[in-house]
Formats: structure tokens, sequence, C-alpha cells
């Protein structure tokens, strides 16, 4: 291999909040905590949920067990940031009680179309559905007076109740169209999302159905609905978007149907047997967008994780991160109209620890940019400008140990990254 590179600079990113905590040392692998993707403090993290911007703030709310870092006793973590990657973990929003309260969705209710605020600037009011082991699911709402910190439940509680033991994931948001409030909601094992809209969120009506259409190897989970840009263009359309544990070749997964909505039916523009992913990677579920976002700053974050083996991740006291939050947005090809994502995250942010900057200099084979421990954390900020000859191709890599297979690298000509899991 030969190549040019102009120049290229490392820095080593110095570590976020939220990195010890009381634990037993012995017990604890902070070392394999990410630098950049959400954790909670402790504990268990699955599904995001309720994800609004308001009054300034992100707020991510998440299924989560408080009493231990395995799935059970699902509850609302929370925790806010100002730009999506310094975030501050606040007390458990919405415990479990009777039910344990799974996934759902996050309203700012301006103009108190609920009835439930206390004051002139409107409520916040949580969507979600409450589970009962082995008898059924049903679709409950909770409200804050109190900038989400803390809910109390509705006392006509359940808002839907079909008498199923599988229907759940509501995701709402307001459709100006049509003036009301609009849900998502899925029965899973019939491959069917159900739409429904509210004119104060208390009381529901079925808009429509879309059923057994894309991916169907796996039960349905987590829609929601969102309209986006159209890159260069002065249009957008609706995007709804699902979640499968087996979406891409027996693994976790999301996909999307792109088509138009008018306030009661979504139309999918493909045809029904076409199947769109999200991500072609093992380990992206449950992702929502961001309420409270104009569409030019439509925003999602989902889990990070695979449901084949999120349950023996080797990290103490907490399991489970999220995706860094992606942009969305998208673009007209010579398919059609495809997703596109960018992280939603600035560089600017990120605390530059240590740095090593190298210009112009030939590469033949491969050559060592930086040795010793000044790179020691394993996370980096890499800024390279390369001019490519002959290469077949050319990369980084990173993290390096004695045990190659445990190596990590970041190929540039061919677009993707190599990361061994075992080790991740």
């Amino acid at each position: 291999m030969k190549n040019f590179l102009k120049n290229v600079l490392l820095c080593s990113i110095g570590s976020l909040p939220l990195l010890s905590f009381g634990q037993k040392k012995e017990q604890e692998t902070n070392h394999l905590r990410p630098f950049i993707h959400f954790t909670p403090q402790k504990n268990w993290m699955n599904d995001p949920n309720g994800l609004l911007f308001y009054q300034g703030k992100y707020h991510l709310y998440f299924q989560h067990n408080p009493f231990g870092n395995q799935w059970g006793h699902m509850s609302w973590g929370h925790a806010t940031s100002s730009d999506l990657l310094h975030w501050t973990e606040h007390p458990v929003a919405i415990p479990e009680d009777t039910t344990m309260i799974f996934s759902g969705s996050l309203v700012y209710d301006k103009h108190n179309t609920s009835g439930f605020s206390t004051s002139p600037e409107g409520s916040l009011v949580a969507i979600y559905t409450a589970h009962i082991d082995n008898k059924k699911q049903s679709q409950y709402i909770a409200y804050s007076n109190d900038g989400g910190m803390s809910f109390s439940k509705y006392a006509k509680n359940p808002v839907i109740d079909l008498g199923k033991k599988d229907f759940r994931d509501p995701n709402v948001f307001w459709h100006d169209g049509s003036a009301q409030w609009v849900m998502t909601v899925v029965l899973p094992l019939e491959y069917k999302v159900l739409f429904y809209g509210s004119k104060n969120l208390k009381d529901w009506s079925l808009l429509s159905e879309f059923a057994n259409q894309g991916d169907k190897r796996k039960p349905w989970e987590c829609p929601s609905l969102t309209e986006l840009p159209v890159e260069g263009s002065n249009t957008s359309k609706w995007v709804l978007m699902l979640s499968s544990n087996g979406s891409t070749e027996g693994y976790t997964g999301m996909q999307y149907f792109v088509g138009d909505f008018d306030g009661k039916n979504f139309t999918n523009l493909n045809a029904p047997e076409q199947a769109l992913y999200v991500d072609y990677g093992k380990d992206v579920y449950a992702g929502i967008p961001y309420n409270g976002l104009p569409k030019e700053q439509a925003t999602l974050v989902a889990w990070m994780t695979n449901l084949n083996y999120t349950g023996d991740n080797p990290t103490f006291p907490w399991r489970g991160q999220m995706t860094i939050p992606r942009k969305l947005s998208l673009k007209d090809t010579s398919s059609g109209l495809r997703l596109v994502q960018a992280p939603a995250i600035s560089s600017d942010f990120l605390e530059k620890k240590d740095s090593f900057e190298k210009e112009n200099f030939n590469i033949k084979n491969t050559i060592e940019l930086s040795g010793g421990t000044l790179f020691a954390d394993n996370a980096y900020l890499i800024e390279a400008e390369i001019e490519v000859k002959s290469a077949n191709k050319v990369g980084f890599k990173i993290a390096q140990e004695a045990d190659s297979l445990n190596n990590k690298k970041i190929s540039l000509r061919q677009r993707y990254i190599t990361i061994p899991k075992r080790r991740a």
C-alpha cells in the first residue's frame, strides 16, 4: 500500500460524566463504559421512551430496572441534556406499581387539551403501555406539572384497552393537518400498526391500520411516525419505523416505510413486500424520534444492543447503552426515497484530553502514528485528509492488542468499521 497522508489529527476524548458510583471497586467494569453513548449510572436499561425537547433540554426516558442489571420491574428512568452528549441522570420518573411501565412516548400539551395543567404553561403527558404479566397490555397516560421530574397517573386509566396480551408501545405526536393527537401502537403478533386520534389525549378513536408489509419474520414493536424533509427540495414525506427481533438475518433490527399520511391513513409508497432497514448492524433497536423538534432537526435515539445476548453483556453496575443520536432526513435516489442518517452531536462538544498531529508524509504498508499510552482510554476523534493512489484499501487500526483477533479497524475506502464484539 502506498498513499500520501496530508494531515492527521488524533485526539483522546476525555471521559464524560457518570463514571463512578460507589460500588465495590473490584466489581466495577467502568473501563467498558462508553464515552459518548448514554448509559445509566447503574442497573438495567433498554428501550428509549418519552424523547422530548422541552425548554432547551433533551429529555431521555428509558426502560429501567431500578433494582438490578437484569430485565425486570420495568419503570421509566430519566436523564436530561443540553447537547445530546453530556447527560444528567434523575430519579426514576414513573415507577412500577400494580403494572410494569412499558415503552411509550411523551408530549408537551402546550394548550392544555388534556386539562391536566395547573399553570398557563401547559403540562407534559406520558403515554405508555401498562403491562400485567401473562394477562394483558393496555395504554395508560400520566402527567407532569414539574417539567417531567415526576408524574401522576390518570385516574381513569386505561385510555385504550383491547383486552389483548400483546398490544404495546404507543408513540404520540400532534398532527397539525388534522388538528389532533395521533398515536401509533402495535399488535406485534399480527404485524399490525394501529393509528388512533384524540383531541384531548384521554379519548381515542381508531383511525386506520397498517399491516403485513415489509419484513414480517419477527413480531413488530416500537412503531413511530415522523415527517422528514427530502434533501435538496422543499418537500417532505412521512416515515413509519418499526423494530423486530430478527429483522436483519436473524438479528435485532429496525425497518422503515416511506409514504404519505393524511391525518388518518398512512400509504406506503413502495411495494408491500419491500423491506427497508434503518441500520444493517446488529445492535440498533426500539429507536424513536424526538418530539418537540422541527422536522428539519428530526433526531432518533435507539437502544444499542441485541436481544440475543444483551443479558450477558459483562458490564457492572449497569447494563445497556443508547446509540449516538442521529439526525434524520430523506434522499431521492435512483431506487426511490431512502433514509439518511448523520450524528446529531457535534465534535465541538467533546473534551479533547490529548492530541497527536502529523502532516505531509507517505504511507507504505503500515506506519505507527502514535505509541505508548497517549490514547490509553481508547476513545478517539480522528480528523484526516488522505490522498489515495494505487492502494486497494486505506484506513486506521485503533486499540491494538497482542491478540490480533481483538483489533479494531476503520476502512475508509470500503466505508465500514470492523469491531470484534466480544471485546468491544
